[in-house]
């Protein structure tokens, strides 16, 4: 690792610290974790003793490539991503996934003061983030941490992660042609419900691991 790197890791660290303190604060649960490796290991042990699964459509999950080893431990995966479903099916996995027994996702952003904020297009995975799963994991990478304010969390989501979000599911918005938010009126708009926890929901497990590693968009 080069000496920039290395700077890089280390200024990223103490952001990644600050958003823990700042969540903790707000009383989530919140666990600093060095790596995507760390967090995969993490999110296996906290599997155990769960039957079924929910994967909420986040890369940031996505990329760890969990869904074969839960599998392999016999775990029920709710995954309304997979291909070949029919709309009617990928509605039924979503709505198990509001009481499954371990909801996975990741947030679109998240302040050093400790809120999540999470644009959606149908508000399924925003909906079990706070509400329903009997344990929920949220996996956040350091490029999702926002020095300010809600509104600057806001502008994050729509500036960098709806555009190539749009484009990763194949939608017909301008986003996905300019590469920047035109606040459109398409129907495959996909930035239609915006949630804001600014506090952990006082019935639900929320565990938020704040990784200090580029993951997801």
């Amino acid at each position: 690792m080069s000496q920039t790197e290395e700077l890089n890791d280390w200024a990223y660290a103490q952001k990644c610290h600050k958003a823990v303190e700042g969540l903790k604060k707000n009383g989530f649960d919140a666990v600093f974790c060095k790596s995507g490796e760390e967090v995969f290991h993490y999110i296996v042990n906290e599997a155990e003793y769960a039957h079924s699964i929910g994967f909420g459509g986040s890369l940031s999950i996505a990329d760890l490539k969990l869904s074969e080893k839960l599998k392999g431990m016999g775990k029920e995966i709710l995954n309304h991503g997979l291909p070949g479903l029919t709309p009617e099916e990928k509605l039924a996995i979503t709505r198990r996934q509001l009481t499954c027994d371990l909801f996975l996702t990741g947030s679109n952003a998240v302040t050093l003061e400790g809120q999540l904020v999470n644009i959606d297009g149908n508000g399924n995975r925003a909906a079990a983030m706070f509400f329903g799963p009997l344990k929920v994991i949220v996996v956040v990478g350091r490029n999702k941490l926002v020095d300010g304010s809600v509104e600057d969390a806001i502008h994050r989501v729509k500036t960098y992660a709806s555009p190539p979000n749009a484009k990763r599911l194949n939608l017909s918005t301008p986003c996905t042609v300019t590469g920047f938010c035109g606040d459109c009126n398409s129907p495959q708009r996909i930035c239609r419900v915006t949630t804001i926890i600014e506090k952990r929901p006082r019935n639900t497990d929320i565990r938020v691991l704040v990784v200090n590693e580029d993951m997801g968009l």
